[in-house]
């Protein structure tokens, strides 16, 4: 969950974070593959749209990363590349599922985060022997939304935000996004009180006035 909220990785770059894609000291992640599903068959590829990209490691999502390596040491795991046909490729991967092996994202999605949403009672929970409803505004992409929407707040710029989140074109990310920019008069508002101070919420009256 944090890096997913707190970098803006998309769900199979998450199960796909190899160790050496992390770098602590300078404060990135370097997004350069995801797990991927064709055909039923799980594969290392490139990230989507082939956009590799690096994202900014905040200091809190590193210490939540240190210390799930220091309980759930990375595991190796080797699959093919790109194709369920391609060559074999290994990877150290930060998450693993309980076999010791990647993460199957439909088991991930059905067992751990759909109750978790339902538990929280963010969704209705499933008629028992049945699965949870499928609605994609559901999923753990909603996390990436978080991501954009706590960087937009903080005044990032779109260009920056559509490099970090890895879309190719930043009027994409504009439509995508352009209803939580805050607004021009709020901006203005914000610059100004932080320039002279936000007046007091209270009144002692005219004879107070200096």
């Amino acid at each position: 969950m944090d890096v997913a909220s707190g970098c803006g990785l998309r769900q199979g770059e998450v199960f796909g974070l190899d160790v050496e894609e992390l770098d602590y000291d300078g404060e990135w992640v370097r997004v350069q593959h995801q797990l991927k599903r064709i055909r039923g068959k799980y594969v290392f590829a490139l990230p989507k749209g082939g956009k590799t990209r690096s994202v900014p490691l905040p200091r809190s999502v590193a210490a939540a990363l240190r210390a799930h390596s220091k309980l759930c040491p990375p595991v190796k795991v080797t699959l093919p590349w790109r194709t369920p046909a391609g060559p074999p490729v290994t990877k150290s991967l930060i998450f693993s599922g309980s076999t010791g092996n990647f993460v199957r994202v439909s088991y991930f999605n059905d067992f751990m985060w759909k109750p978790a949403l339902a538990l929280a009672g963010i969704i209705p929970p499933a008629d028992e022997g049945e699965r949870y409803a499928s609605a994609p505004q559901h999923g753990m992409h909603a996390l990436r939304h978080f991501y954009a929407s706590v960087l937009l707040d903080a005044g990032e710029n779109i260009r920056a935000l559509s490099q970090y989140l890895g879309h190719a074109d930043p009027g994409f990310t504009l439509r995508t996004y352009t209803h939580l920019m805050p607004s021009s008069e709020g901006r203005t508002r914000k610059a100004v009180d932080g320039l002279f101070g936000a007046p007091p919420d209270h009144d002692h009256g005219p004879e107070t006035a200096q």
